[in-house]
């Protein structure tokens, strides 16, 4: 099969483009630095011409209130695109709870992506994924100072960007979902000891102080994050961070 695999030069990308070669496909990356624009549609109709499966994996600049414009243009331009195409199957990276968080500007973009694909014209899948697990130095960056670092006790059930990357390839190759297939990592922690844990690895003498107003994860209500009945990816976090 050939995919088209938009964003492939990302953290997921590059991993997904790299897993469906190795499993004897044609996955070709696309991105801005290979001449594709989503947002003026410069490149769509060469990148996705020929492919059976296109692999949306674009994220927007911002997390704040323009976020919604970004998902409405590049998924307007990449769905007439694939379905000018011929296009089969249009795989897309979502959050697992996304649709529970509506306090988030970036969240409710991420929903209205989810919408505009589930209502085009192409068969689709849409893969959530719990947090990365490579996201936890930033979640902790954004009310940390010297001494401290605020967290919410959010529950999360963090998720190894490799373990997304097989899980996104391995749907892609299949048949559309034409739903939403959930993953997530092994183990759920707070955010608040997920951030004790990371420290205490790194050596790092901190204190982490349970702030339940810190950060973007403060809008958060309840366990809306995790979803223990999802697929399950095999790495655990202190393994991860081994």
């Amino acid at each position: 099969m050939k995919f088209a695999v938009i964003g492939g030069t990302g953290l997921i990308g590059s991993q997904v483009v790299k897993n469906l070669n190795a499993a004897g496909h044609e996955a070709v990356p696309h991105s801005q630095s290979t001449g594709v624009d989503v947002i003026t549609g410069q490149g769509l109709d060469e990148a996705v011409a020929g492919a059976d499966v296109v692999v949306n994996l674009t994220n927007s600049p911002t997390f704040d209130e323009a976020s919604p414009a970004f998902f409405q243009t590049s998924m307007d331009n990449l769905l007439a695109a694939a379905q000018r195409g011929g296009v089969g199957h249009f795989v897309i990276l979502s959050i697992v709870g996304v649709d529970q968080v509506p306090e988030l500007d970036y969240y409710r973009a991420k929903v209205l992506q989810e919408e505009i694909l589930a209502a085009g014209p192409v068969p689709y899948s849409i893969v959530r994924a719990t947090q990365f697990m490579e996201f936890m130095d930033a979640a902790m960056s954004w009310t940390a100072d010297a001494d401290t670092v605020r967290l919410p006790a959010t529950p999360i059930q963090p998720i190894a960007a490799k373990d997304v990357a097989a899980a996104v390839a391995e749907v892609a190759a299949g048949t559309p979902v034409r739903g939403i297939h959930n993953i997530g990592g092994p183990e759920v922690f707070s955010l608040d000891e997920l951030g004790r844990i990371t420290l205490s690895h790194k050596g790092d003498n901190r204190t982490v102080v349970t702030d339940p107003t810190a950060g973007m994860f403060a809008a958060v209500k309840g366990d809306v994050l995790t979803d223990k009945s999802a697929h399950l990816a095999p790495t655990r976090y202190t393994d991860w961070l081994s």
